[in-house]
């Protein structure tokens, strides 16, 4: 035959675009076809994707260029150098290579041989069928290229190959193994007639491809990079957050956003190490919280101003925020390539609900800043914290359910028009059961609502407690009422468990009721059809079935649906709630710049009240002008209105009338410190840059070098929560140092002299008043009578009103109160009688009884020689005591407050086995399997009974009546759907049970803790636990388990139905299980990580929400709400990078999942097709494929269960966490129980009592031995940091000796227990402490006192009167933290729980720095009537306080320095005692000095 005619025969043949059709019509094997598809599909891919990469660099190698020409910097690209790097093959790459050529080589040949069998029959006259060559061709194409880039790894340096190698080795090794698996059966049935070039070419390469599906499998190339390693040591020792890329992610390829590969390398890096914060990278701009914040408050802000009078919609402004992100979402959802779309579309779900939760914070914590005094009331910290932490996380998940509203009815519509396709108008009858299914849950779903409304009402109530006791822990440990508060949060949790009981039931009846709706709609569709005589066969059933499945999917998922939008609903009302809030008044105080006027405060006519409603105002007719410059103080009695005033300058109190002006910028500094967590020198800066200069007056201005010196780590010395390592003198005077640093114009000081002894005080007033705020406006709160005659203008205010303003003489000429102030002040100056034993020495003549005053100007030379040697003094022996403390810090370098703990690595057996053994020892757990089981096992077998029992074709016998086959369906399908709900109830009963036991004891042992534990441990640690992990392990972890148990037993269903039909499947079934699995291990080693970093960076953004909301007023007065914005949002993105990460982590191990089951699933259908007629009967077949095709969505669904439970069990391994913490010493010892009258006397003996804080700590108590008599008065004095609140920790146990003993009426205190120890001592502390509710709860918290005693305390601690004047009497209520109550009525009303109590032993720790002078010596008279005959120890700055001791103990460096009477220690020239006595009268008396 001629050439010609070859070549016609040849054009002959179809053209490229119909040759798919023709080989398919020409009847190709199934498995060549696939193979010669999957070849070309990734050869034009691979081309694809070279191709882009060339173009893209081309195109930022010319950007790089103009940057370049443009004077920019542009960063250099990474190069391999010979010095730098040395790069080694391992035998494994060259074998790899090898492989790869070598089939090239097979595949080559094979072409070669095809195409000369097809020239030399075309020479023969036969026609040519070029679609021979379809095989050999795509092959030779695609291992060419395969081969190039396995080579090219070589030259790119890769240590892992590309991920499309890698599927394409593995593709190709399943093809080749199903190939010889037909060429083998073929070979059997014929012989060596079916041996072909093919044949013996894929037998030849199936070595070769095994070894590279390893390979792939591993993903090493073994090109391996050893680096100069001192090269590569960063320059930086601590590389800060600036330093981290941005998330591949932003700019990732089409190919690498499909596949999730952009992850690749921080999986990678968390297979070999666990992962820390900062391997995550940074998120792209858009996915920043602040991004999405700015968004959703704008149209916040437009929906309230559009319509003020109505309550705007926060689901409406926050589908106009982020519609757009759902809409292009939304697409995915279409499901067209469903595997790669899928995975797309819960990754944008997940992205959208990050979005959407970052945003919510944000604006609830600008909200929180905001709010107006009143609306605190109602919203305490604890309350807030749960909008943030489960609120907004409620409404953040419901993006999962957004798509559900419009799919889930369009699932079921298509899924009844298939049915009515199959089984005709017996579909109507589907329709209608379907309709009655969804109805009925209507009313379920608001029943559900509302369970969730009490539910979390009540969990509110709980926080807001949880969170005062974790406040207020010292206070509740020295008064031994930890285990009554302990009840009444476990009684809260009660009333929360009920809700939680009744909420998980009816979600339990709502799981049974959907699980059924299939069975029952099924059983109502095939009951129609027969009754209504139509004939069904086996595949109209399987058909039907297949259907059914399709519905079981929206019907199931609508009980999640209906509880997630009745707990989303819920959430979105409380947080629409909040931000509708009452915010400060705007306009309440004018704030203007520093203008040429010389006024800097101005107040006409104005009327102020805290509560608005109330007919009484706070304060009222306050008129003055304060001229720039000016020192004002304001002084008067407790609860007279001296805050209030400051705030009304600030604009926090509501203004009923009037105008406030403030000129120029304004600092504060509040009664009650205000610290930060984070380090000293953070909160002196305060957001200001540093300047050193700046910063080291400042420290000398306010006393703190000498401080700082004392820290180990200066002022990098890490801050506890609310300032817990500081001394209250140390905490008022970091503030004072902060408000310094600021530079403001004007300065307002509420009382900062209270919390800080005699000699800092005056050297404070001298450099921080009177030198470094020399030019400035200075407004200032004080008790301390001595500083008011250097005032330029002093405000006496009474009930709320100014009665008297002046300067110092013309005030004293005038009478009235403030004659009456100072007047109290020199009794008890003139009590102390020192002054007089100096001047007898100098002046013999003077009378004994002459006035202070008059001494002081005959003998100024005495007090002010004394004073100067107290300077000296108190130098030498600061001096010494900072060498001792140096020495100890090379012994202990850790700080106070450690990072937060985590476990790393896999999570533990003991923390799966205490969850299942709290609920009932873990005998639900095979029932609820068992339940499963039954559940599944009775589906398959309604499913088997119904493809068995009907004809195979039209003209066949059924193998049984309608009726009897319509019985025995429902008998079966509706058996198990009773297995169902017996699995959903006790699913729900084993979650409570649990849930409940872990709580209680993480409560117990966070309650029986020491306290050091609550010092380094910031509040927010243990409130992210107790809401958030609790709210994990209540709702979700139950539910979890029971899903996970269903998926895998549907899971073994399928395979077993698949079986049962083949069991050849069980051949791919078994490598796909391997591989799924170790995918899984891969994952799960970064996963885990990610889920703990993502808890861990939780804790700081509540804690920065409960320390915000504590200091709003300083934070608004500094106008820092901006920068505290900042940090919440950076709080917020540092927790959503691995949140991020973990998401797309989920999505990338489920795309693989479902590519390779999606790959078996039909390699499953080939093999069940390709067998012969007749093997296999042909409805049991159809029941195969009918489960094989939800195959691939329940392994990865049975994947993704176990992995979001694994995530979700670390809750569980936070909350076991909290519950191993060593607890402190018993509360009870039954042995040492002592007398019910112990202590008679009140006798302390010390005896070498040594104390430190933490192992390896120096020692703060040096060997203290002393003895207290009982029924005496002990005054304990000394510098900041001597040890005086020490001592008095040791006393009541709070801190275990580490050396010698404390004997109280001779029995040894470390013998008994702590409950019996602190619940016989009183003590009247630093900070006073009121807790939420009421007066009475207060004084009496374990209800042991009646009316009458109450009201006696009341009257003898001087607050009987300011208490009757309220309507609800001792019901009037008290406010979180006590904050409608001065600091002053604070401090009566714990002088009022001591009288209560009358212990024989009191200790007061500078009970009254918050009262006035008057006041005080008031309550000191008090106390030495009340408790005549009792021990009590008194610490206090006020030293006319101490002098009229019994006994003075002087503390020094941790030492007694001296104990005697005073009046023997007063007649020692050398006595520390006299020296601190001569200051604090040579303060109170020299006002001149001033």
């Amino acid at each position: 035959m001629s050439i010609t005619q070859w070549i016609n025969n040849i054009s002959a043949s179809p053209s490229p675009p119909g040759l798919l059709i023709t080989l398919l019509i020409r009847g190709l094997p199934v498995l060549e076809l696939a193979a010669i598809c999957l070849n070309l599909t990734l050869f034009l891919v691979s081309l694809f994707i070279v191709t882009a990469t060339r173009i893209l660099a081309y195109a930022c190698r010319n950007r790089i260029r103009k940057n370049n020409t443009t004077g920019c910097a542009s960063p250099a690209p990474h190069c391999i150098d010979g010095d730098m790097h040395d790069v080694r093959i391992s035998r494994g790459f060259k074998f790899t290579v090898f492989c790869c050529f070598y089939v090239l080589f097979v595949y080559i040949l094979v072409l070669g041989f095809d195409g000369a069998a097809l020239i030399r029959g075309a020479a023969h006259g036969k026609i040519v069928d070029l679609s021979l060559l379809s095989m050999p061709v795509s092959q030779a194409l695609a291992w060419f290229m395969l081969s190039l880039s396995a080579l090219h790894c070589r030259f790119k340096v890769s240590v892992k190959f590309p991920l499309l190698l890698r599927v394409w080795w593995f593709l190709s090794f399943v093809i080749c193994l199903c190939t010889a698996y037909v060429d083998w059966r073929e070979f059997w049935m014929e012989g060596s007639k079916h041996l072909c070039s093919h044949v013996v070419a894929n037998f030849a390469v199936t070595p070769a491809l095994a070894f590279l599906c390893i390979v792939a499998i591993r993903g090493v190339t073994g090109v391996k990079v050893s680096t100069n390693s001192e090269l590569e040591k960063p320059l930086l020792p601590d590389e800060g957050p600036e330093c981290l890329k941005v998330t591949p992610y932003s700019d990732a390829g089409p190919f690498s956003l499909a596949t999730l590969s952009w992850l690749n390398s921080l999986l990678s890096v968390g297979a070999k190490r666990p992962l820390e914060l900062k391997d995550i990278p940074l998120l792209a701009p858009k996915d920043r919280a602040k991004t999405n914040y700015k968004v959703l408050n704008a149209n916040w802000e437009r929906l309230k101003s559009e319509n003020p009078y109505k309550r705007p919609s926060l689901a409406w402004t926050l589908v106009k925020s982020f519609w757009k992100e759902a809409a292009s979402n939304a697409i995915f959802a279409a499901k067209l390539l469903e595997t790669l779309t899928t995975r797309q579309w819960y990754f944008g779900v997940d992205i959208l609900g990050m979005h959407i939760r970052s945003a919510l914070t944000a604006m609830v914590y600008q909200k929180g800043l905001r709010l107006s005094s009143l609306a605190k009331q109602s919203h305490t910290s604890g309350e807030i914290v749960n909008y943030m932490a489960i609120d907004v996380q409620r409404v953040g998940d419901y993006s999962w359910y957004l798509h559900d509203m419009w799919m889930l009815p369009l699932q079921i519509i298509l899924a009844l028009a298939i049915l009515y396709k199959n089984v005709g108008v017996a579909a109507f009858a589907a329709l209608i059961a379907t309709i009655i299914s969804i109805v009925v849950t209507i009313p379920v779903a608001r029943i559900q609502e509302a369970y969730q409304d009490k539910l979390m009402a009540a969990k509110d109530e709980r926080m807001r407690k949880t969170s005062e006791c974790l406040r207020n822990m010292r206070i509740l440990k020295l008064e031994a009422w930890e285990d009554r508060y302990r009840i009444k949060l476990e009684e809260m949790r009660e009333v929360e468990f009920k809700w939680l009981r009744s909420a998980l039931y009816a979600q339990a009846f709502i799981t049974f009721f959907f699980w059924s709706s299939p069975i029952f709609v099924s059983a109502v569709t095939f009951g129609t059809s027969i009754l209504m005589g139509g004939k069904l066969t086996a595949g109209s059933v399987l058909s039907a079935l297949a259907t059914f499945r399709i519905l079981q999917e929206p019907l199931r998922n609508f009980p999640d649906l209906v509880s997630t939008m009745a707990q989303t609903k819920v959430s979105l009302d409380r947080i629409v709630g909040f931000l509708q809030e009452e915010e400060l008044q705007e306009g309440a105080t004018v704030n203007l710049p520093r203008g040429p006027s010389n006024i800097a405060v101005e107040i006409n006519d104005g009327v102020f009240c805290w509560d608005p409603s109330s007919s009484r105002p706070t304060l009222s007719g306050i008129h003055i002008k304060v001229k720039r410059g000016m020192r004002v103080a304001v002084c008067g009695v407790v609860g007279s209105g001296k805050s209030s005033f400051l705030s009304c300058i600030l604009g926090e109190i509501p203004k009923i009338s009037g105008d406030v002006r403030v000129f120029g910028s304004s600092a504060y500094v509040s009664q009650s410190a205000w610290i930060q967590s984070g380090n000293i020198k953070e909160n002196i800066l305060f957001g200001s840059p540093m300047d050193k200069v700046k910063y080291k007056n400042v420290l000398h201005a306010c006393s703190l070098k000498k401080d700082l010196e004392l820290f180990s780590h200066s002022d990098q010395t890490i801050i506890g929560d609310r300032g817990i390592n500081l001394s209250g003198g140390q905490k008022q005077r970091v503030q004072l140092a902060r408000a310094l640093y600021q530079d403001s114009d004007i300065y307002l000081l509420d009382d900062p002299f209270s919390a800080v002894d005699a000699h800092t005080g005056s050297e404070l007033f001298r450099e921080y008043i009177l030198t470094a705020l020399a030019d400035k406006t200075v407004i200032f709160v004080t008790h301390q009578v001595e500083f008011l005659p250097a005032a330029d203008m002093i405000l006496v205010l009474k009930e709320g009103r100014i009665i008297q303003a002046g300067k110092y003489d013309d005030l004293l000429q005038a009478g009235t109160d403030f004659e009456t102030l100072v007047s109290a002040h020199h009794e008890a100056i003139e009590a102390m009688d020192i002054p007089n034993q100096f001047s007898e020495e100098s002046d013999e003549n003077l009378s004994s009884d002459a006035s202070v005053m008059t001494n002081k100007k005959l003998v100024p030379s005495d007090v002010d020689s004394l004073a100067k040697e107290v300077k000296e003094g108190s130098s030498a022996s600061e001096e010494k005591a900072i060498k001792v403390k140096k020495k100890a810090k090379c012994a202990e370098d850790k700080q106070l407050v450690q990072e937060e703990e985590r476990v790393r690595g896999r999570i533990s057996m003991k923390v799966y086995f205490s969850y299942m053994a709290a609920a009932y020892k873990g005998l639900l757990i095979p029932l609820i399997i068992i339940a499963q089981a039954l559940f599944q096992f009775l589906q398959i077998a309604s499913n088997w009974w119904m493809a068995w029992a009907n004809p195979q074709t039209a003209g066949e016998q059924p193998k049984t009546t309608p009726m009897i086959l319509l019985l025995v369906y429902m008998a079966l399908a509706f058996g198990s759907s009773w297995f169902i709900f017996i699995r959903a109830v006790l699913v729900a009963t084993f979650g409570l049970a649990a849930s409940q036991k872990l709580f209680l004891n993480m409560l117990r042992s966070i309650f029986r803790s020491p306290m050091s534990f609550f010092d380094s441990t910031p509040a927010g640690r243990i409130l992210n636990r107790v809401s958030i992990d609790q709210s994990v392990v209540d709702l979700d972890i139950p539910f979890r388990l029971g899903g996970f148990a269903s998926t895998t037993i549907q899971l073994i269903g399928i395979v077993g139905v698949m079986t049962k039909v083949t069991w050849q499947i069980l051949l791919l079934i078994v490598p796909m299980a391997v591989s799924c699995l170790w995918m899984q291990k891969y994952y799960m080693a970064s996963s885990r990580e990610l889920v703990r970093i993502v808890s861990i960076q939780k804790s700081p953004i509540i804690n920065l929400f409960g320390e915000s909301i504590g200091g709003a007023t300083t934070i608004r007065s500094f106008g820092q709400g901006k920068r505290f914005m900042k940090r919440n949002l950076y709080l917020l993105d540092c927790f959503a990078r691995p949140f991020f990460c973990s998401i797309a982590a989920i999505e990338w191990l489920c795309l693989r999942m479902e590519l390779l089951s999606t790959f078996v699933f039909a390699l499953c259908m080939i093999l069940v097709v390709s067998f012969p007629r007749g093997t296999i009967d042909p409805s049991m077949a159809g029941l195969a494929v009918t489960y094989g095709l939800n195959l691939n969505a329940r392994l990865s669904r049975w994947i993704l269960s176990f992995c979001k439970l694994e995530n979700k069990i670390i809750s569980i391994e936070r909350i076991y966490q909290y519950s191993q913490i060593p607890s402190e010493a018993p509360t009870t010892v039954e042995e040492f129980r002592p007398p019910s009258t112990w202590p008679e006397n009140g006798k302390i003996e010390i005896v070498d009592l040594k104390v430190r804080y933490k192992e390896n700590m120096p020692l703060v108590l040096q060997g203290v031995s002393c003895t207290f008599p009982g029924g005496k008065k002990i005054g304990i004095v000394g510098r900041t940091g001597s040890g005086k609140s020490t001592l008095i920790q040791a006393l009541f146990r709070l801190i275990e000796p580490a050396g010698g003993s404390i004997f109280i009426d001779n029995i040894n205190i470390s013998d008994i227990g702590l409950h019996d120890l602190r619940s016989r001592l009183s003590i009247i502390p630093q900070d006073p402490t009121l807790f939420e509710g009421t007066i009475r709860g207060n004084l009496d918290p374990l209800e042991e006192h009646s009316d009458n005693e109450i009201w006696e305390a009341l009257d003898k601690s001087q607050l009987g009167e300011i208490i009757r004047q309220k309507e609800q009497k001792l019901d009037t209520p008290v406010l979180e933290n006590g904050d409608n109550w001065s600091v002053g009525q604070r401090q009566l009303v714990s002088l009022g729980r001591a009288l209560l109590r009358q212990a024989k032993i009191l200790f007061l720790d500078e009970a009254t720095a918050s009262v006035d002078t008057a006041t005080d010596n008031l309550i000191q008279k008090i106390i030495r009537t009340e408790f005549k005959d009792y021990t009590v120890c008194t610490i206090a700055h006020r030293i006319p306080t101490v002098v009229d001791s019994d006994l003075v103990l002087v503390l020094s460096d941790g030492r007694i320095a001296e104990f005697d009477t005073p009046s023997r220690l007063l007649e020692d020239k050398s006595s520390m005692f006299l020296k601190l006595v001569a200051e604090y009268s040579s303060r109170s008396s020299g006002i001149p000095d001033f």
